[in-house]
């Protein structure tokens, strides 16, 4: 691994063919101490946001000791890299073999379920244990959020009681959780969800432990900016107060985005201008999986010596492979005079866009860089400050 001040630098000095990642491990590190000090009870990242043991370590190093796990992959991998991290496997569907290996392999005892059919595989699978942390997913609206997690997870109204009900009667402690979408971008969404646990809660009328409110907490993003994070805080601990559990309970949250966003960006070239299109070393089948397939505008910056004093324009983006689906509509804005050969940054990719590179068609990037400046964007800035500079190195021609 390198290690450089800037993209700046990175540019100049490798000139690289193949695109380069670049990583921030004081961005991560800022982001985990904002939720270890104000959020009002336990943060665990989400670890399928990224996965890199890089990251996991800063994350630990800065004071997150509890990791949301989604499979069993997940589970040996933090296991290994932490060994004393608290592992919970919140994934609501799961191999049998994988609850097995989680709870006697490594030590695992949170598990999220929404039927009784997952119950029941749990109990199997962990010999009937009686040492259970249980949560309930239950199903919330993701309508104030930018992606939807309504659809696939979450046990529906008229399902809970019996559920809540026959997990009291496992688990040593009874947890709720749900997830309002990825990006929400209002406090809100939280406050409603909440109160559909009220309702759960008051319905089966049992004594719950854990109220997880899970992810979906934003970046920041082009035309995506989110109200300051304190905000989304005070209303789930508003929300969380006034719910009808012990004094004891404890409140979880399972932030992804918010803590990895930051954490990495891209340098990508441009190989050819098309009118406003640019045809870009990276794309669908690479680190922009999400500006491809889901329409999400990252911030770019254009890397050349001088400024360029052209008028700014909305581009799109082809990627390398040979599939007409490698395309991403943007508009991702750039000065007008941009041409093959250019560096590009591209922000913000720290949350899944590393995670789902493929090799597909055989593109690849294998370089990664420290750097030491700022992200693109953050919401972690003690004031309020401009974006940087969109274009602030020119390359030699």
């Amino acid at each position: 691994m390198y290690e450089h001040p800037s993209a700046l630098g990175v540019a100049i000095a490798l000139k690289p063919a193949a695109p380069v990642t670049l990583i921030r491990p004081q961005a991560a590190a800022r982001a985990a101490r904002f939720f270890v000090e104000k959020f009002p009870g336990r943060s665990l990242y989400a670890v399928k946001a990224n996965p890199s043991p890089e990251l996991l370590r800063t994350l630990w190093d800065s004071g997150i000791t509890h990791y949301d796990v989604a499979s069993i992959a997940e589970v040996r991998l933090v296991a290994r890299t932490l060994p004393e991290a608290k592992l919970c496997f919140m994934h609501p569907v799961k191999a049998e073999e994988a609850i097995f290996e989680a709870y006697h392999t490594h030590g695992v005892r949170t598990f999220s379920l929404d039927t009784i059919d997952e119950l029941e595989k749990i109990m199997r699978a962990t010999g009937d244990a009686t040492d259970l942390e249980l949560c309930v997913r239950i199903r919330v609206s993701s309508e104030y959020s930018e992606l939807s997690l309504a659809s696939k997870f979450g046990a529906e109204i008229g399902e809970t009681k019996e559920l809540l009900m026959a997990t009291r009667q496992a688990a040593d402690a009874l947890g709720i959780c749900f997830h309002v979408g990825s990006q929400a971008m209002t406090p809100h969404a939280y406050t409603q969800a909440i109160e559909r646990v009220r309702a759960a809660i008051v319905e089966a009328a049992v004594t719950v432990d854990i109220i997880d409110v899970g992810g979906g907490f934003p970046s920041i993003y082009p035309g995506m900016e989110p109200p300051a994070l304190e905000l989304y805080f005070d209303a789930i601990h508003r929300g969380f107060e006034s719910l009808p559990v012990s004094y004891s309970s404890e409140l979880w949250c399972e932030p992804g985005r918010a803590l990895s966003a930051e954490y990495s960006s891209l340098i990508v070239r441009v190989e050819r201008r098309r009118g406003d299109e640019l045809y870009i070393n990276d794309g669908a089948y690479g680190a922009l999986f999400d500006a491809a397939h889901i329409g999400w505008r990252f911030p770019v910056a254009l890397l050349r010596e001088q400024e360029s004093e052209a008028e700014m324009k909305g581009f799109s983006f082809y990627g390398p492979t040979c599939d007409d689906m490698d395309h991403m509509v943007g508009p991702f804005m750039l000065p007008d005079d941009v041409q093959a050969g250019d560096y590009i940054e591209i922000g913000m990719l720290g949350a899944y866009g590393c995670a789902m590179r493929t090799g597909f068609n055989g593109f690849s990037s294998e370089t990664v860089v420290e750097l030491d400046d700022e992200p693109m964007a953050s919401l972690y800035r003690e004031e309020v400050e401009t974006p940087r500079r969109a274009n602030v190195v020119k390359l030699g021609q």
